[in-house]
């Protein structure tokens, strides 16, 4: 009698956790750490990422990462994650809101994303809440879904998944266009919203989830140059991040540089970001 080999497919699935796109989140202090809002507001974001475990699960994943991605990383509460997943938390990390998409994954999901900077959304900015006015990847705007997608796309790696608000949504349908989409609020003004409840978007965002799990599998690296230009509000933030090798001041306010590959671009950019920032000035920007 022969012996019957049993394989086991190993579908792993990272989630990059944002909270301006999370259920309920409509302003400043929902997502401020250490406000009573937010105190409310990280149990409906963790509802938000149990819902996605869930329906990943459901669809065939066997390992979830949530990768917490959210200003100081560390909003989310681990007592409530659920155990099918384990969570990656606090800072710094090396690729920010994507460390993990080079582990292996056979997918990513962008929950509680926000519209790019420059654009209608709740709370919508891109990387730093509001001193930069636009980005742009290879001369389209783009917003920290685009940039992250292209990441992912580098690694082989197809997103599977966004949340958010509709306009977080309607972005994702150019940069990630094969992609379940769920808005769980729609956007009426930078603060304000209208809002499903928790346990109707937690329906479906595991239905979504689920059904996006049909489409997991990672591809070949595709590895290829990029340009990436930032534009701020002010001139000075576009004088100090061109104090970087290999970044230039293309405009009064404005930077670009070139990356040999999408994952060194999002290294530099993280170190545009972070001169930006220091540079910002009480309040006067």
């Amino acid at each position: 009698m022969g012996h019957v080999r049993l394989a086991w497919v190993i579908m792993q699935v990272l989630v990059s956790a944002d909270m301006e796109g999370a259920t309920g989140v409509t302003w400043t202090d929902d997502c401020v750490p250490g406000t009573e809002p937010w105190q409310r507001m990280r149990r409906l974001f963790a509802g938000d990422v149990n819902a996605c475990v869930a329906g990943l699960s459901a669809g065939g994943a066997t390992a979830v990462l949530v990768n917490e991605a959210h200003s100081a990383q560390r909003n989310l509460l681990l007592e409530e994650l659920d155990p099918r997943a384990s969570m990656l938390t606090g800072r710094h990390k090396p690729l920010s809101m994507m460390q993990g998409i080079d582990s292996g994954v056979d997918g990513v999901v962008f929950l509680g994303y926000h519209a790019g900077a420059g654009q209608q959304g709740v709370l919508a900015h891109t990387y730093l809440t509001n001193s930069i006015t636009g980005v742009w990847l290879d001369g389209e705007p783009a917003g920290e879904g685009g940039l992250n997608a292209a990441l992912a796309a580098e690694h082989g790696v197809p997103v599977l998944l966004v949340t958010g608000d509709d306009r977080a949504c309607g972005e994702a349908a150019a940069y990630a266009p094969d992609a379940e989409r769920v808005a769980v609020k729609r956007c009426v003004s930078r603060y304000a919203a209208i809002c499903l409840p928790p346990a109707r978007t937690a329906e479906l965002i595991t239905e979504a989830a689920t059904a996006a799990m049909r489409r997991a599998g990672r591809g070949p690296r595709r590895p290829a140059p990029h340009r990436i230009e930032v534009e701020f509000d002010a001139a000075h933030l576009a004088d100090a991040a061109a104090v970087v090798p290999t970044v230039e001041q293309v405009g009064v306010r404005r930077v670009g540089f070139d990356a040999p590959d999408m994952t060194e671009g999002m290294r530099a950019f993280k170190i545009v970001t972070a001169i930006a920032s220091g540079a910002v000035q009480g309040v006067y920007g």
